[in-house]
């Protein structure tokens, strides 16, 4: 594998991003990773390796750039309440500008095919790829929302108010038992999507909580769970960016 770390410059500073792709076979597909709200981290940087081993170039970037290269929650309220600060500050545009940068740096990539790209966000992420996905429509062949927290609001920059630009497929992965995307909130999204033509797909993962796909996640990381959603994204990715 090949891995480098790379400083994107954007219009609000240097966006540091982790890149990793196979040494051989390429141009190879890209795929976005967006990262979830405790921050980019060798966990993430991990299951970005997962997805580039099955012959894709990934992306992780630091989206929290803004404010610091490198975010480490520590444990304990303080640690909590920084991250939820700096999850607060972001917002659906200003990943969406971003997103420009970066699909930009796919463009120029050694190794990279330009064109289609996937993307998969994970909880404060999956509104930000939603977005991502109908603002580059032309771009967004595949993208996936992994238990993402915030899909319909009364907002009026909330995802979902787009969401009929989309012209690639998207899949939804909900956990059962999920505060921070109840399934109210789900019922709404599946009924907005419903008067659209996006192909799409929602898919509830019984018994399971937020978090579940992440390994590290003590108590919540669920095997069989977080296997399902490798399986979901490889076909969603092998189906829409393959020739």
């Amino acid at each position: 594998m090949i891995e480098a770390e790379l400083d994107l410059e954007t219009p609000d500073g240097t966006m540091n991003t982790f890149v990793t792709r196979p040494e051989e076979g390429g141009p190879h597909p890209a795929v976005l990773f967006y990262m979830d709200a405790p921050g980019k981290r060798e966990e993430l940087h991990d299951m970005a390796r997962r997805i580039a081993t099955t012959g894709y170039s990934v992306l992780l970037p630091n989206l929290y750039y803004r404010s610091t290269r490198e975010f480490r929650m520590e444990p304990g309220e303080e640690g909590m309440r920084k991250m939820f600060e700096l999850m607060r500050s972001l917002r659906n545009e200003m990943v969406v500008a971003d997103t420009r940068v970066l699909l930009d740096a796919v463009d120029a990539l050694d190794g990279t095919r330009s064109g289609p790209v996937g993307a998969v966000g994970y909880c404060m992420s999956g509104p930000f790829v939603f977005a991502a996905a109908a603002a580059y429509p032309e771009r967004f062949a595949a993208t996936a929302s992994i238990y993402g927290a915030g899909l319909v609001t009364d907002r009026d920059d909330s995802p979902h108010r787009t969401a009929s630009r989309i012209q690639g497929e998207i899949y939804f992965a909900c956990a059962e038992i999920d505060r921070w995307a109840p399934k109210e909130q789900i019922d709404a999204l599946e009924k907005h999507l419903a008067g659209t033509t996006v192909r799409h797909r929602i898919e509830w993962y019984p018994g399971v909580e937020h978090g579940f796909a992440f390994p590290e996640r003590q108590g919540i990381y669920d095997k069989a769970a977080a296997e399902r959603h490798w399986e979901r994204l490889f076909d969603l990715f092998g189906r829409n960016l393959r020739d």
